[in-house]
């Protein structure tokens, strides 16, 4: 409770996480604590603390010197950045070895602050704590693969279940295989078959979290020719991962990962390893899916140190909010837009899950950022900064569906200058018709209140079997022009109604 209290008084500064891992020591910066995390630095270095740890028991001096190093330079950046509050936790190596409490110590002295050197069972209940901040409602087991363990946990929207931790860190695999990929694959199948997690995978998604799973994602997002090159909430399905690290695993005696430009140098031996154990939890597990995470134990962390109310927030409704106040022409219309697309759906008779019906709502609040671009490229420019937007708790379907309503609202609604066709194939038609809908709504909307407050609230519409009809206040009737009856008319098109206006 200390803690969240100083956290609260300090709102609206920068805190941090430093993460001493059993690979890597990291320092990540957000711009405040909120539900929507923004970072606003990320550094890493790939100390490898915990590569013999499991033979000698021991932390390796040269490890512990450069860790302590990076420990120094993150200190003095959260001083140059005015850090407020800085959060700081070790895993696996740390607790494992013999002079880990030494380490601790001298880690604590230099960051200035508490070292939380977490359990296993703490690791996985603040990684699954991450992909739920993450993932929109995610149902299946969350994997978070690291330098020293694995810690598997069970979750089903914001129920997370108590979790395992296991020696099959990649440096710890390495270490207790002695460097024999043969021992190791023993180990990995002998130590899975015993996690009762896994039994609960069955026909579920797989959460992966952790660097080397990560590396993963990226080289099968190049190899397919994905055609969106974002990380988070990446999804393929099981047997084609499962083909995937099965045939990575088996290069890893060759030459090819050595080769590997898209990953660190330091990573790449990680990367057989962190294949193995993907290869079998998939095979002993059965899951329908392999969705990849970059949310996991910092922001689980910080997201625990938010108020209880803000814990149960929509992250990607309040990251669609901060981009609105921050890039909108105005904000408050873009809210207004939302209220004003309901009661056109409503009135029409459009049906939608509540899942569409969220994302028609970011989709309003996203729809303006774009506006200080050149008007010849603001369908382009908007349809990027939401396809590649830095947040989370949405598929990368719902990506490219927001972002189309985005880009059709600046172009038109013909797909002449549209985004690639390998972008749009990951919408169903039904759904891209549905993005030239809600964008056909958004010019109407442009062209009565020309993104000014105040005025959609006074507009309705009616709507029987044939007619859709755009309601005005008499003193308004001059915003009826020939450009704004064609827009109706595309707007009536796309619903199949024909359209009308009229005054009262």
């Amino acid at each position: 409770m200390e803690t969240q209290a100083v956290i609260a008084h300090e709102h609206g500064s920068p805190v941090a996480v430093i993460d001493i891992g059993s690979n890597s020591v990291r320092l990540v910066v957000y711009a405040t604590l909120a539900r929507n995390l923004v970072e606003i630095f990320n550094e890493k270095n790939l100390c490898g603390l915990g590569r013999q740890v499991q033979t000698s028991g021991q932390l390796a001096a040269d490890a512990v010197e450069e860790a302590l190093s990076a420990l120094r330079r993150f200190r003095t950046l959260c001083r140059v950045m005015e850090v407020a509050h800085i959060e700081a936790i070790a895993t696996a190596a740390c607790r494992d070895a013999a002079n880990g409490p030494d380490f601790i110590a001298q880690a604590r002295q230099i960051c200035g602050v508490d070292v939380e050197v977490l359990s296993g069972p703490r690791e996985a209940e603040l990684s699954a704590r991450g992909v739920a901040s993450g993932v929109h409602n995610p149902d299946g087991i969350v994997g978070d693969l690291g330098g020293g363990s694995l810690e598997l946990v069970d979750i089903k929207g914001c129920r997370i279940a108590e979790g395992v931790t296991l020696r099959l860190g990649g440096l710890a695999l390495q270490d207790l295989a002695l460097n024999s990929f043969k021992r190791a694959e023993r180990i990995v199948r002998e130590e899975l078959a015993k996690v009762p997690q896994l039994e609960a995978l069955r026909d579920r998604s797989f959460y992966a979290v952790g660097g080397s799973w990560r590396a993963l994602a990226r080289l099968h997002i190049t190899q397919s020719g994905y055609p969106l090159q974002v990380i988070h909430g990446y999804a393929i399905p099981a047997f084609e991962a499962l083909e995937f690290v099965r045939d990575l695993r088996r290069q890893a005696s060759a030459t090819i990962l050595a080769n590997v430009k898209l990953v660190t140098e330091a990573r790449r031996p990680l990367l057989a390893y962190a294949a193995l154990v993907l290869e079998h939890i998939i095979r002993i597990g059965q899951p329908s899916s392999v969705m990849f995470s970059t949310f996991g134990v910092r922001e689980g962390l910080l997201h625990e140190r938010l108020a209880p109310d803000e814990q149960t927030r929509d992250g990607l409704i309040c990251a669609a909010n901060e981009l609105s106040q921050q890039l909108s022409r105005s904000a408050p219309q873009t809210r207004e837009l939302m209220a004003w697309t309901d009661r056109l759906f409503d009135v029409a008779g459009i049906a939608e899950t509540s899942d569409e019906r969220r994302l028609r709502h970011v989709a309003c609040l996203l729809s303006d950022i774009g506006w200080r671009v050149h008007p010849d490229h603001r369908g382009e420019q908007t349809f990027n900064m939401i396809a590649n937007g830095n947040f989370g708790a949405i598929s990368h379907a719902g990506r490219i569906f927001v972002a189309l309503c985005a880009f059709y609202r600046h172009t038109g609604l013909s797909d002449a200058k549209a985004p690639p066709p390998a972008l749009r194939q990951l919408l169903s038609p039904e759904l891209l018709e549905r993005a030239r809908l809600i964008a056909a709504a958004f010019r109407l909307a442009q062209l009565i209140s020309a993104s000014h407050p105040g005025v959609l609230p006074t507009t309705d519409f009616r709507c029987d079997e044939r007619k859709l009809t755009l309601v005005l206040e008499p003193r308004l009737g001059e915003l009826v022009t020939d450009r704004l009856s064609g827009r109706l008319k595309q707007l009536a098109r796309q619903i199949g109604r024909s359209p009308a206006t009229s005054l009262s």
